[in-house]
């Protein structure tokens, strides 16, 4: 028994402007009902492929496959509206004249009743039939936004397409806005590939990321495993703030003020950068000029002194100036904790919460 296809799949598409490859071999597969995030910096070459997969650009290399039929190689094209792809972008372009009924059933098949049947029902789910007469100018933001995704899951297309849709909501709606789409999107079974630079974006949307970059996708997974398992410095540091700890290999370990740390496969002489996430620093008190003892789990402390605290909300950020080299490292701690400049502090860290990566 053959396998089934996923519902899109592209295959090694390379696109060139001036020569130059803005995305370079890039593959990856979606299912129906899976919400897959293409995420990285500006420029990356996200939003060229979402292009070349909706057909409005056309690849220099690769195919792309829906449900297993090829669409568009570099010979072969199906037009842009023989795909079965829905397309949502920041600028919600709804059409001003239209209604916003006439918005949501705007490009459907079938009689009057049939396209009003469907509109009523995409809008009773975002809560907006109220609006179905009026007109976009009535809406808020978020209300527009919402008109606009239920446009294009209208014609219940097979993959829906998403470029940055809730970059120009208010901090206040986007998680609201962003959990009732997800929700929508499951109920349609649509496969979903949605573009974004945010990371707290994509870990709450997505099934899986694809972590992009210079046009590259560099690591593919679930996002606890993307977050947990980086594959490099910059993986981690685009999920958060990093403090970085740099050492020479010797025998396999590196030796640092904080003990000594696993280096496996790095050769003698090289240097390796031990990367270590805020939150996951540990601070203890001074003791009349001691520290904790090393433990086998955190290792060895480390002294510093406060440079600045600030209460962020939900947790507080102490910066610490080290003894050792005179380096500032970032701890995070829940709630209040606001040391005066000045205080001694000792940090250590646990070393399944630490990466070490070779430097460069």
């Amino acid at each position: 028994m053959s396998a089934i296809p996923p519902r899109l799949e592209i295959r090694n598409l390379i696109r060139r402007f001036d020569g130059q490859p803005v995305v370079n071999d890039v593959s990856l597969k979606v299912s129906p009902g899976q919400v897959t995030c293409l995420l990285g910096p500006s420029g990356c070459g996200k939003s060229t492929t979402l292009r070349m997969i909706a057909g409005v650009e056309m690849q220099d290399e690769g195919e792309i496959y829906v449900d297993g039929n090829l669409i568009c190689d570099t010979v072969f094209r199906v037009p842009p509206e023989r795909r079965h792809i829905g397309l949502m972008f920041q600028d919600f372009a709804l059409f001003p004249h239209l209604t916003v009924g006439d918005n949501v059933a705007f490009g459907l098949a079938g009689s009057k009743e049939q396209k009003r049947a469907r509109v009523e029902e995409l809008l009773d789910k975002v809560g907006l039939t109220r609006f179905i007469d009026g007109y976009p100018y009535l809406l808020s933001g978020g209300e527009q936004q919402r008109v606009a995704l239920v446009r294009a899951l209208a014609p219940r297309p097979k993959i829906m397409l998403m470029d940055e849709p809730f970059s120009g909501l208010d901090n206040r709606l986007r998680d609201d806005i962003r959990d009732q789409t997800l929700e929508i999107l499951k109920q349609e079974d649509a496969a979903v590939l949605l573009v974004t630079h945010e990371p707290e974006e994509a870990m709450r949307m997505a099934d899986e990321i694809a972590l992009m970059r210079d046009g590259r996708i560099v690591q593919q997974g679930a996002p606890y495993n993307i977050y947990n398992a980086p594959r490099d410095k910059q993986a981690v540091a685009f999920f958060s703030d990093i403090n970085v700890i740099r050492g020479k290999v010797k025998g396999a370990l590196t030796e640092t003020p904080f003990g000594q740390f696993l280096a496996p496969g790095v050769p003698d002489g090289n240097e390796v950068e031990i990367v270590i996430r805020p939150q996951h620093l540990k601070i203890e008190f001074d003791r009349s000029g001691k520290g904790p003892l090393p433990t086998p789990q955190h290792g060895a402390a480390a002294r510093g002194e406060v440079v600045r605290a600030r209460f962020m909300g939900a947790e507080s950020l102490i910066e610490i100036r080290m003894d050792y080299d005179g380096s500032i490292l970032k701890a995070t701690v829940p709630n209040v904790f606001l040391p005066n400049p000045g205080r001694v502090l000792w940090l250590m860290f646990r070393r399944d919460r630490c990466f070490v990566f070779p430097a460069g």
